[in-house]
């Protein structure tokens, strides 16, 4: 009988680790914990590395021929023969999105699992996608030109949680000293094959009317582009945080966003400044427009100009990745606005084919180092636990300001000229880069915090 005890006591007595972590202070146990997240992180690391490029390869090939200043709205103009209406089919795209973003963070932050939900909402955006391009090929032009609108607004919406929750999810498995080379070279890879397909989609469907329709056929394309990136991101293995915030309802989580923002001023300016650039992209719908007023908008002059636009994003991208990760993001946004406001203002000097790929490229190449350093920037603020938020009240106030700046460009350009949007687009630009050089650090200087 006392063997019998003895052995049941030996049976039931907690594991060695256990005891340990009986044994530790709070934040030992903490401590251990984190380590043992950066552990689970580094051991995965090959394979997620490889499943985030792979699905961000095809991924932003595919959605790249929606978002480029250059097929959807050269699409809608050929519909309606009205600016306002290329103003307000992209302002129904971003006003989605800026609805949806801080819903995204709500939507995750209490979980410790968001790749489920992430892939849920990554279908619902391309199904905007695919709704475009069926659209195209089996409607008149009035009702395809108002079913186009809502169909980019759905995109927007479900983009709006995607960005959140694919951020989000990115941060948990690429440690931040490998993220700007990541973004960079799978931006870089994606310019590539997405410049490819733009010439393609401009030259032979555009031009020769590929299915009945090249501009259907073209978002066809970048349907089933995106969805087979969708689908290589199940191979991701996504850890457990140690810490999560409480569930909470989306309004009490919108009441906690000014003392976050008080409790680092640089992080409310930076979301300034990021609002003002996003506000100078109601110049985006008519670069191509004003440029086939120069030059004449062939299908092939839409497929050089999109070229143009996408390979210097790709040529550029390597490079500012490379300029984060040694330098910060903060330097990147300096330089990628500033590239970007001289490609503006270039826009209204040059009449040739040749010169208007040059200035495409330098738009290109500014808009993606912008889109790349504030989506990454932003991680570096503050804490792990108020991520999903900061990326939400990000991506929610770039949103708002890229679908009101179309509207208000669409109206300027009918009021007035196309020259006062791209002047009031640069204005915009300049009023960022002094908010960010007297108003924001590099928050990748400040004492390390867990990220």
């Amino acid at each position: 009988m006392m063997g019998q005890a003895s052995d049941k006591n030996k049976n039931t007595a907690p594991p060695e680790n256990a005891l340990d972590q009986l044994s530790q202070t709070p934040d030992e146990t903490r401590a251990s914990a984190e380590a043992a997240y950066e552990a689970e992180i580094e051991t995965n690391l090959p394979r997620n590395y490889i499943a985030n490029l792979g699905h961000g390869l095809l991924g932003q090939t595919g959605f790249r021929l929606i978002t480029a200043p250059t097929f959807v709205p050269a699409y809608i103009y050929l519909l309606s023969g009205s600016e306002f209406a290329v103003g307000l089919a992209l302002a129904a795209q971003w006003f989605g999105n800026a609805a949806s973003s801080t819903f995204g963070a709500t939507l995750i932050e209490h979980r410790k699992r968001v790749l489920p939900m992430g892939l849920m909402i990554g279908w619902g955006m391309r199904a905007g996608v695919l709704g475009l391009a069926l659209s195209a090929f089996f409607m008149p032009p009035t009702l395809a030109l108002w079913f186009a609108v809502g169909f980019l607004a759905m995109f927007g919406f479900f983009n709006g949680i995607q960005g959140v929750i694919f951020n989000y999810l990115m941060s948990k498995v690429i440690p931040l000293r490998l993220r700007g080379r990541l973004t960079g070279f799978r931006n870089f890879a994606a310019g590539l094959t997405a410049s490819g397909v733009a010439y393609v989609g401009g030259h032979y469907f555009v031009e020769g009317k590929a299915l009945g329709n090249g501009y259907a056929t073209t978002f066809l394309t970048a349907f089933i582009l995106t969805s087979i990136g969708l689908t290589l991101l199940m191979l991701v293995r996504e850890p457990e945080p140690p810490s999560i915030r409480a569930r909470s309802s989306y309004l009490s989580r919108m009441r906690e966003v000014p003392t976050m923002i008080r409790q680092d001023h640089a992080l409310g300016f930076f979301f300034v400044a990021a609002a003002l650039a996003a506000f100078s992209t109601m110049a985006v719908p008519f670069y191509v427009i004003y440029a086939g007023h120069e030059i004449g908008l062939s299908g092939t002059t839409l497929g050089v100009l999109s070229t143009a636009f996408l390979l210097s994003q790709t040529a550029m991208n390597l490079f500012w990745g490379w300029i984060a990760d040694r330098f910060g993001n903060r330097i990147v946004f300096l330089m990628a606005t500033s590239l970007w406001a001289l490609a503006t203002i270039a826009l209204m000097n040059v009449s040739s084919l040749l010169l208007l790929s040059a200035v495409f490229a330098g738009l290109g190449a500014g808009q993606g180092g912008f889109q790349n350093c504030t989506q990454n920037i932003t991680l570096e603020f503050g804490s792990r636990d108020d991520l999903p938020m900061r990326i939400g009240m990000l991506n929610t106030a770039i949103a708002f300001m890229m679908g009101l700046g179309p509207l208000v460009g669409g109206l300027i350009a009918n009021g007035a000229s196309y020259e006062w949007v791209f002047s009031f687009s640069v204005a915009c630009l300049m009023a960022a880069i002094a908010m960010i050089v007297w108003k924001v650090d590099e928050p990748r200087h400040r004492t390390k915090r867990v990220a």
